[in-house]
């Protein structure tokens, strides 16, 4: 098992440097990509061990084109598993061993932190965009998924690299980490969930999730998937019960 982490980073100088130091120890690789970040985010590291790179985005793309670039870079290295976390200090870095022990226990799997106390902890309006997040992955997914929101996940490249997802298409926002799930669910990738605590740490710059306009990107990219002729076979299977995978 080779796990890399890919960290997408837009104006992140104050938290960013203690979640790398924190996912260094757990991981083969840490890839941060600094989104066209303007307040020095990219140059904050500091001296880091040789397996912590930085790649940058000339102007701001949005989350979705700093993952893409993550992940392109993470196969490149040879990842067998991708770990994503957020840059503000959201998500635990010592809870990455407890996500890769589910990827080793089922490879194929992506694997979500899920949340123990997001209703209470996350703002009110995020809270509710999740919530309805949740409704319509799940609805395209044929399943339930839980915390459909998280960020902090485990990808197997075998995923990454499927040819029958489009990766490239996604261009904005968080609407990749959406087509990502729907996309595993239909093509047979089992889904596991891992219990974590997500923080709202003081020092770290105010959510970049716009509740109402990323959650109707998100709606919009569920309703394109649903038409997607290259899904519509592997949606079926799902439908008839059988595995798309294989």
């Amino acid at each position: 098992m080779k796990p890399v982490a890919v960290i997408p980073a837009y104006n992140e100088a104050s938290t960013l440097h203690g979640v790398v130091a924190g996912a260094q120890p757990w991981v083969d690789a840490v890839i941060v990509v600094d989104d066209g970040s303007t307040d020095g985010t990219g140059d904050c590291l500091g001296s880091m061990p040789e397996n912590v790179c930085v790649l940058r985005h000339e102007h701001n793309r949005g989350k979705a084109a700093a993952l893409a670039t993550g992940f392109r870079h993470a196969l490149e290295l040879g990842a067998t598993h991708v770990v994503t976390l957020d840059a503000d200090g959201q998500h635990r870095p010592e809870d990455i061993p407890r996500l890769l022990a589910a990827a080793a226990d089922d490879p194929p799997a992506v694997v979500i932190g899920e949340r123990q106390d997001k209703r209470s902890a996350a703002p009110a309006a995020r809270r509710m965009a999740n919530h309805f997040a949740d409704f319509w992955i799940s609805l395209a997914a044929g399943r339930r998924i839980r915390d459909s929101q998280s960020g902090f996940r485990v990808y197997p490249a075998e995923l990454l690299r499927d040819g029958r997802f489009p990766l490239s298409r996604s261009a904005e926002g968080f609407v990749l980490e959406t087509e990502l799930l729907v996309a595993a669910a239909y093509l047979g990738y089992p889904l596991r969930y891992v219990p974590i605590d997500s923080l709202y740490p003081q020092a770290a710059r105010p959510s970049h999730y716009r509740a109402v306009h990323d959650t109707t990107q998100i709606t919009l990219a569920v309703a394109r998937m649903l038409l997607d002729p290259r899904l519509m076979l592997p949606r079926l299977r799902l439908l008839l019960g059988g595995r798309a995978r294989g």
